[in-house]
């Protein structure tokens, strides 16, 4: 995969995303678009109006004018970012998937409604393109550091599509966000940047709001038959000075950690000297199916943060609370106005 395909998925339902508007949805509905989950298809599985898709799928269109030529879906981002690329995917639409489809993207402040979203001016995120039939069809998008809030996909004229993947950068609205909150969260631009292992649950998932409802709900890695232990790096959504630390095993019972340890990075230019890190946590002894709170005292400003589990396990949630520098914070909001 390409790097923008490593990226969050802005679009996601995980991470806060709805579909507020499509032109049609006869045979399946636009909300799937978002789903986290990969498509999945039972053949032969019929449904009042034919064979059931998980995805969204309009009616054969049959033109009667202009501007009656292709269907849309208005996507709400579960956070505002840059976009990098997307992904229509038509995962098992074969003989009935869009020949063509484009994406262009919006900003609107506060929740508008869909009415206000057709009426609002759009820009072109990716031109007309060809898609094929039960495909991940990638378009890498060109560089643009405009902030997005809502993007809307046409598919011409009609047809299928299993998913869209909006990925790109999160761009946190500093306007909506209080003195003390969680750095590393998805919503705020927390990234996993690297990691030892994610055999069993992807680390991203991590840091994704809510709780988590299962194991499949967070990071899992295999079992080691080493002496070396997992880790995680984590680039938080904002440099800044982390006060509190939680560490959320919760539903890994026999799988758990033995035992976890934080550290901080303060500059980004530090990460291949681990000499200049700095302890936040201690290691320390971990409990399985427990959100394991920490104080953090005195920390200076970091970038970056290392989780290490010992000597491997499974981790549901990662919350770094904290507060960010006055300057960082006039800096956000000269990128969102």
């Amino acid at each position: 995969m390409t790097d923008w395909q490593q990226m969050p998925d802005l679009a996601a339902r995980g991470l806060g995303g709805g579909v507020v508007h499509a032109s049609d949805e006869f045979f399946a509905f636009a909300a799937d678009l978002i789903n986290d989950h990969a498509p999945t298809f039972t053949p032969q599985s019929f449904g009042a109006r034919g064979q059931l898709y998980d995805g969204w799928e309009t009616r054969r269109r049959r033109p009667r004018g202009t501007g009656d030529d292709h269907d849309l879906a208005i996507v709400r981002l579960g956070a505002p970012g840059v976009i990098h690329g997307v992904v229509i995917d038509t995962a098992f639409f074969t003989g009935n998937y869009p020949p063509a489809a484009s994406v262009e993207a919006c900003r609107l402040p506060g929740h508008p409604s869909p009415a206000e979203l057709l009426a609002a001016d759009w820009m072109p995120v990716l031109t007309r393109s060809a898609l094929k039939g039960d495909t991940r069809n990638a378009f890498s998008v060109p560089a643009d550091d405009r902030v997005w809030t809502h993007v809307r996909l046409r598919i011409y004229p009609d047809g299928g599509v299993a998913r869209l993947r909006v990925h790109g950068e999160v761009v946190p609205d500093p306007a909506l966000l209080p003195e003390v909150f969680d750095l590393a969260a998805a919503e705020n631009g927390g990234t996993v940047t690297a990691c030892s292992n994610m055999f069993y649950g992807s680390a991203p998932k991590m840091l994704l709001p809510g709780l988590a409802r299962s194991m499949g709900e967070g990071w899992e890695t295999s079992r080691r038959r080493d002496d070396g232990n997992d880790w995680v790096l984590v680039r938080l959504g904002v440099p800044g000075r982390i006060q509190l630390a939680e560490i959320d095993t919760s539903h890994f019972k026999g799988n758990a950690p033995g035992e976890f340890r934080l550290r901080g990075i303060p500059d980004v230019r530090s990460l291949e000297a681990p000499a200049d890190w700095i302890e936040l946590l201690p290691r320390t002894r971990a409990q399985p199916d427990t959100r394991h709170r920490f104080a953090v005292s005195d920390a200076p400003k970091v970038t970056h943060v290392r989780l290490d589990v010992y000597p491997d396990g499974g981790v549901a949630r990662l919350r770094l609370w904290g507060s960010m520098p006055e300057k960082q914070r006039r800096r956000l909001a000269e990128r969102h106005f």
